[in-house]
């Protein structure tokens, strides 16, 4: 999923969570369409409220590839003003993504620090199904990566920031914010990315 179809559901995250019922036609559809797992189906009618079966979809939608999106906009039959709702969205927003020469102004200081638990959460916020190689190219094992999934099972947000806070407690002085941005571009992340961090 891209950056912008991304900053749609997140701008959007608590009223979609208010008006959508998830577990009838949505998530049987994006289902059908391979976008969601059995597993995911699982996970998403273990959670109690309506509310919290949207925050999970939502939570894991952004890790499911390109077609997402466009596949959760046609998973919104019974929604057609939801539908309205985030192609005009879509529509406004406008992401440019900076060349390498653009990203922000970082200091020295901050360079070669580990980034904060605040960085970490936004960072998690903006990354997909790639966060796996990324922690793998910093220096964690698949192994690391089972247990941050197997402690939180039903968040993938969480799932990435305890993958990173173990990265910076593993590494210590070598988990800076200047290692973290090799391991974004090795794994191709946009940099982007690193501009939203320390927005």
């Amino acid at each position: 999923m891209d950056a912008r179809d991304k900053q749609v559901l997140r701008s959007l995250r608590l009223e979609l969570c208010s008006e959508l019922l998830v577990e009838g036609l949505i998530i049987h559809y994006l289902y059908q369409e391979g976008i969601l797992t059995e597993s995911h189906l699982q996970e998403i009618k273990a959670e109690v409220t309506n509310q919290r079966k949207a925050m999970m979809l939502l939570d894991i939608l952004p890790t499911r590839g390109p077609k997402a999106f466009n596949t959760f906009l046609e998973s919104l039959q019974e929604f057609p003003w939801v539908r309205e709702k985030l192609e005009a969205k879509r529509d406004a927003i406008i992401v440019a993504a900076p060349a390498d020469n653009e990203l922000p102004e970082i200091s020295q200081w901050t360079w070669k620090n580990p980034p904060t638990d605040q960085q970490i959460s936004k960072l998690a916020r903006c990354l997909g199904a790639e966060w796996e190689c990324i922690i793998l190219s910093l220096g964690l094992t698949q192994n690391d990566i089972y247990r941050c999934k197997t402690n939180h099972p039903y968040n993938v947000h969480s799932q990435i920031v305890s993958a990173f806070i173990l990265w910076r407690q593993r590494f210590g002085k070598k988990a800076t914010v200047e290692n973290l941005h090799a391991g974004l571009k090795s794994a191709e992340v946009d940099s982007s990315v690193i501009q939203q961090i320390f927005q």
